[in-house]
Parts: structure tokens; sequence; C-alpha cells
């Protein structure tokens, strides 16, 4: 009864338990039934009420911890910093998140479902677009960017940092990944935003080598 009255209740503790085993075993080790045991007083059955698949609770998880602790808010709020680098320190923000970087390579495989890959599409136009375009409208007032393509480049950026990124996708070992990165920071730089530094590239590294570690299993 306390389910069908409050589902939100529910599907919270759904998604703390997945998160958790997730973490723990990791996604493919991880059945439905590892869930219901760990919540404990739900069945398989009232698991499925509330989430179609396994894939669709991995996708709740991934939506729940970028909202969470979102890092292109934690950046917008900072009164220090210019455009340029807000957008800079909500990549760092990110990939400072160990467990969401985890859950993040967890979750590559499920990009080769089209419905999970549009999902990602949509969400970096909805949610990640507006604050890059904002950073970059930043920018161009306070002087760090020098571009014509605020709009442009909000929707492109997230497009090539994520879709091109996924070695799921685009199969490629862990150096491949850091040139193809490099190769975005010219781009931007000679369109006019200095993004990618050597900090920023050494953050990435480690994240690089585990999707490449990842990909052999």
């Amino acid at each position: 009864m306390a389910r069908n009255k409050y589902p939100e209740i529910t599907e919270e503790r759904i998604l703390q338990v997945a998160e958790r085993l997730f973490l723990e075993k990791g996604y493919d080790n991880t059945t439905i039934q590892d869930i219901v045991d760990a919540l404990g007083d739900l069945t398989k059955g009232a698991v499925y009420h509330h989430f179609k698949s396994k894939e669709e609770i991995m996708e709740a998880v991934g939506d729940r911890m970028f909202l969470r602790d979102n890092p292109f808010a934690a950046a917008a709020a900072r009164k220090d910093l210019n455009g340029l680098e807000k957008i800079r320190a909500s990549i760092l923000l990110n990939q400072s998140d160990d467990a969401r970087m985890e859950m993040t390579v967890q979750s590559m495989p499920i990009l080769e479902n089209p419905r999970f890959l549009a999902g990602m599409i949509k969400d970096n136009q909805q949610e990640i677009a507006p604050y890059l375009r904002r950073f970059l409208e930043e920018g161009i007032r306070d002087g760090s960017i020098r571009t014509e393509y605020p709009k442009e480049l909000s929707e492109v950026i997230p497009l090539l940092t994520g879709l091109w990124m996924v070695p799921s996708l685009y199969p490629a070992t862990a150096e491949e990944m850091m040139r193809k990165f490099r190769f975005l920071g010219t781009m931007l730089e000679r369109m006019g935003v200095p993004v990618v530094n050597e900090e920023l590239l050494n953050k990435l590294a480690p994240y690089f080598a585990r999707l490449e570690q990842a990909q052999k299993h």
C-alpha cells in the first residue's frame, strides 16, 4: 500500500540500492534479484512496476547522481571565475566525482541501445547545453572567450565530449582517446574557446585508462 501511495519513495529506495550495488559489484554482475534481495521488502514484480529493466534503472541512477551533484550548477555559482574558467571548472568537478565517473564507465554498454543513446543526446541538449551557452556568453562578455558561435558550440561540445568519446561507439585505446581530446582542444582554441589545458588532460588520463580497461572485460 505504501508503494502505491508514495511511489517516489519506493523509486528512491530502489535507486539508492542499485547505485550501491552497481558501484560494489559492477553493472554486469548485478541482477534485478540482487536489488530485490538488498531491498528486503519488495518483490521483483514491485521493482518492475517502477522500472521496466535493469538498463532503465541504470539510466535513472545516472540521472540521479548528476542532478544530486551537478558540476555545471556548482561552476555557475562561482563568482570568482570568468566564463572560460567556469567551463574548465565544470569539467574538472565532474571528473573529480569518482563514483559518478565509475558509473559512467559502467553505463557504456547500454549506450549501444538506440533508446538509451537517444536519451543521452536529449539529456545533453536539455541539461548541459544551456549551462555551456551561459558560460560561453559570459566568456564573450568578459573577454575570456572569442567566438561568434556560442549557441552552436554549446550543442556541439557535449556531442563530441560525450558520444565521440564513448569507446563502445567509437572504439579507441586510452592513448587514442587522449589524442581525440587534444584534437578537440585544438579545434576549440581555433574557435576562440581555449578550454583544454594540461591540468584538464592530466585529470582525464585516469578516466580514459579506466574506459580502456572496461572494454577488455
